[in-house]
């Protein structure tokens, strides 16, 4: 098994994603029986495999000493291009009627081959590489933390605001708040922007423990509330995607204001554990690595 995914090369998610944008684009040709179902198979192909082989490489790396782990041009415009096929198999399964493939599978195939020259580049130092991935971890953590109380905000307008209506109180030059509907497509949008961010700041956070330390400590408070967060935002997301009574009134209203609950102990769990306090300390001794060491 080791043997077989370690021969896993960049042609097969290449390839594999060319047949998905294919088949997206032969809608304009005439209908494809199972059309569909092989546009979402290749997808999740390229997906995987192209997972693998990050991971692979990633071990790879580990493996060599002072090499930094998914720290080099190469990794990065995968990784990137990764997301880009994550996003377009979420659209497809969500509105399949809609040739978005011909807008998100080209972009794809172009990261990858401009990763390609980049293989032999040699990555950054583990230093650097904490650094790098340190700031993604705590970007997109703020970026994440942001949108859940957005939407916790919102929810709280919507909630009100309905309260108003039918009490009969809007008018006037009383309390004027945002329509329901915009608060709720405001509440659908925050969910999804912190559904991502948290995904990417948990992940940025997993690589740089393990380019600082080497292993990942799954049993720290913080880390195993921050994954209950992002399993609850991932399901929270999928709902609103996919049920459809969970778009409709104050269902998704609910699910935002759940999510700031989920926030707060995820917040109380990383503060009262080692985890912010050894990220603390080691942000004295890690530096990022100044413009020209990128070059």
């Amino acid at each position: 098994m080791q043997t077989f995914l370690g021969g896993i090369s960049i042609t097969c998610f290449v390839g594999s994603y060319v047949v998905a944008m294919l088949l997206d684009i032969s809608r304009s040709v005439g209908k494809l029986p199972g059309r569909g179902v092989l546009t979402i198979g290749f997808t999740l192909a390229g997906l995987f495999t192209q997972a693998v082989y990050l991971i692979v490489r990633a071990v790879g790396e580990n493996e060599s000493g002072d090499r930094g782990l998914l720290a080099g041009w190469h990794d990065w415009s995968l990784l990137v291009a990764w997301g880009l096929a994550a996003c377009f198999l979420t659209l497809y399964l969500r509105r399949p009627d809609t040739s978005v493939g011909l807008f998100l599978l080209p972009p794809v195939l172009v990261l990858v081959a401009l990763a390609w020259p980049m293989r032999s580049w040699e990555p950054f130092s583990r230093d650097q590489a904490v650094g790098l991935w340190r700031t993604a971890h705590g970007l997109s953590m703020m970026v994440g933390t942001a949108a859940v109380l957005m939407g916790f905000i919102a929810g709280l307008m919507y909630l009100t605001q309905a309260r108003r209506l039918r009490s009969k109180q809007v008018g006037g030059r009383g309390l004027r708040l945002p329509t329901l509907e915009r608060l709720q497509a405001m509440n659908r949008h925050c969910l999804v922007v912190s559904t991502i961010a948290v995904g990417i700041g948990l992940v940025a956070g997993v690589v740089m423990n393990l380019n600082r330390w080497g292993n990942v400590s799954w049993n720290e408070g913080g880390v195993i509330l921050s994954l209950i967060l992002l399993v609850w935002l991932l399901a929270a997301t999928a709902a609103e995607f996919f049920y459809r009574p969970a778009r409709q009134g104050r269902k998704i209203v609910y699910l935002t204001l759940a999510s700031f609950g989920f926030l707060v102990l995820a917040i109380y769990g990383t503060l009262s554990s080692e985890h912010a306090r050894g990220s603390a300390d080691s942000a004295t001794t890690t530096s990022l690595p100044v413009e020209g060491d990128l070059s």
